[in-house]
């Protein structure tokens, strides 16, 4: 994702009060609260969600206006929050081309038919929970860590019975985890440039909240691994069967997507990467899935325009491979670019939001009032992820998360004498990690429909994610390891 625009609201902005910074987040929080669980609930996503976040926005624009921001400004600042999700909506769009052709090409089976046999359910969570870590650290992409692995160990799922809401929390717990202490991560570099300290020292400092949190993850997911009741492959003998009926399953299949992974940890623009991971699959597809992609163009006949139309239609629009194993059909959709245009309106409608309420200073305004709430050094990281939290919530962008907060605690930080990466580390364990845990944040979109899960399925179990906040406040209760200015660990 390209980073955000980044300035500050100019000071004669920034002359609402705490209730009146408010008032577009109650009336967001009450309309979206009816919204889904009172009319559409699973189908909120589909457009009626995106409505009450222009009708929120609408709201802080008659207060903006109200409180003498002019109109042309806020449009503005929205302008410049759409554009800074310019590469958020094209990876998304990849993502949705790339899914389609790596089902198509056999990617996605001939990684679920082999890891069928490998992974069993009781070790299932723990192991996704360890690749995806790996996949993030070594790419620096949570995003991509999902798009890949993620959606083949979903399958898996599927096909295992194991709940898809535990499968997707572990799988962003280990991509977060990597993706927080990966020097290629751009989080992991904008978190220490805001708050004024090192990329590695950074890192390092990170480790000591870090590890206890990753390490109690993985021992939840064991636990509730060993406690599954699941059916083995032996229980569904015609699984295996069924994959190599409907796809050629061959190993050579996974040079695509180790090709991918390759890409990006070679510092490929992971567009680029995605564009690249498409086209392989359209390619191998050809070259191992002929008869497929002539049943997807719905022809009899091979020739180039059917080839073409069955890659295209692949690429961009829904497919569906015919199977009569029940536990396969989910696996055996994709819904290509179109799938994602309702996380591509729901980023959008949120840009907007959040770009009203930065231009009117509601999000500066929420900051300052909750520094202002404590004056002790517990105070000070608590109303740090406090302010990182509400911002995911109202500003719908982690980076605005960790940016508008790493700017105004830094001179706080210093003043009680404290190192910079104290405020670096608190911002990853409160700002990157929970954006995914807001539905309609842009990280909580994207990985919501990348996963097929939805936020509510999966939020109770992304325990990496929700416990680094946690982590990082008992380290300030009980001084753990809080560096002072002129001090070391």
């Amino acid at each position: 994702m390209s980073k955000p625009h980044q300035e500050d609201t100019p000071d004669s902005f920034i002359n609402l009060n705490i209730w009146q910074a408010l008032i577009p987040i109650i009336a967001l929080v009450i309309m979206l609260a009816f919204n889904v669980l009172g009319v559409y609930k699973d189908d909120a996503l589909g457009g009626s969600n995106q409505f009450i976040l222009l009708m929120s926005a609408a709201i802080a624009v008659i207060l903006g206006v109200f409180k003498g921001v002019s109109y042309t400004s806020m449009m503005e600042e929205v302008a410049k929050n759409i554009k800074s999700t310019a590469g958020a909506i094209l990876i998304l769009l990849m993502v949705g081309a790339l899914a389609g052709t790596w089902l198509l090409s056999g990617v996605i089976p001939v990684m679920v038919y082999y890891g069928l046999q490998i992974l069993h359910p009781s070790i299932f969570l723990v192991a996704c929970v360890i690749i995806c870590s790996l996949i993030s650290i070594s790419t620096g992409s949570s995003w991509t860590t999902s798009a890949t692995v993620g959606i083949a160990l979903i399958g898996i799922a599927q096909v295992l019975n194991i709940p898809l809401g535990m499968t997707a929390g572990a799988i962003l717990s280990g991509a977060y985890f990597g993706d927080k202490l990966s020097p290629m991560s751009d989080t992991t570099n904008l978190a220490p440039a805001m708050a004024g300290t090192d990329l590695f020292t950074h890192i390092r400092y990170m480790t000591l909240t870090t590890i206890p949190t990753i390490a109690i993850t993985i021992l939840v997911f064991l636990i509730i691994g060993f406690n599954l009741d699941t059916p083995s492959l032996t229980e569904n003998p015609g699984i295996l069967k069924d994959l190599k009926t409907s796809f050629y399953i061959t190993p050579w299949l996974f040079i695509v997507p180790i090709l991918v992974i390759v890409m990006i940890v070679k510092k490929t623009p992971p567009l680029v990467a995605l564009f690249v991971g498409t086209l392989l699959g359209a390619v191998v597809a050809l070259i191992f899935q002929p008869d497929l992609v002539l049943l997807v163009a719905d022809s009899t006949q091979s020739g180039f325009k059917a080839f073409y139309k069955g890659l295209i239609d692949t690429i961009t629009t829904d497919i569906a491979i015919p199977t009569d194993n029940a536990l396969l059909k989910d696996l055996f959709q994709s819904s290509g670019m179109k799938g994602m245009l309702n996380t591509i309106w729901l980023i959008i409608c949120a840009m907007v939001f959040g770009g009203v309420m930065e231009a009117i200073g509601a999000l500066q305004t929420l900051s300052k009032a909750l520094l202002n709430l404590f004056h002790t050094t517990f105070g000070l990281f608590a109303s740090t992820v406090a302010s990182c939290l509400a911002l995911n919530a109202t500003a719908s962008d982690q980076y605005l998360a960790i940016v508008i907060p790493g700017k105004m605690f830094a001179k706080y930080y210093k003043d009680k004498g404290l190192a910079p990466e104290n405020l670096s580390r608190t911002l990853e364990d409160s700002g990157t990690v929970t954006s995914v845990l807001i539905p309609y944040n842009t990280c909580g979109a994207y990985h919501s429909n990348v996963l097929g899960v939805s936020v509510a399925d999966y939020f109770v179990y992304a325990i990496f994610n929700y416990l680094s906040p946690f982590m990082t406040l008992i380290f300030a209760t009980f001084n753990i390891k809080i560096r002072q200015l002129k001090n070391n660990l």
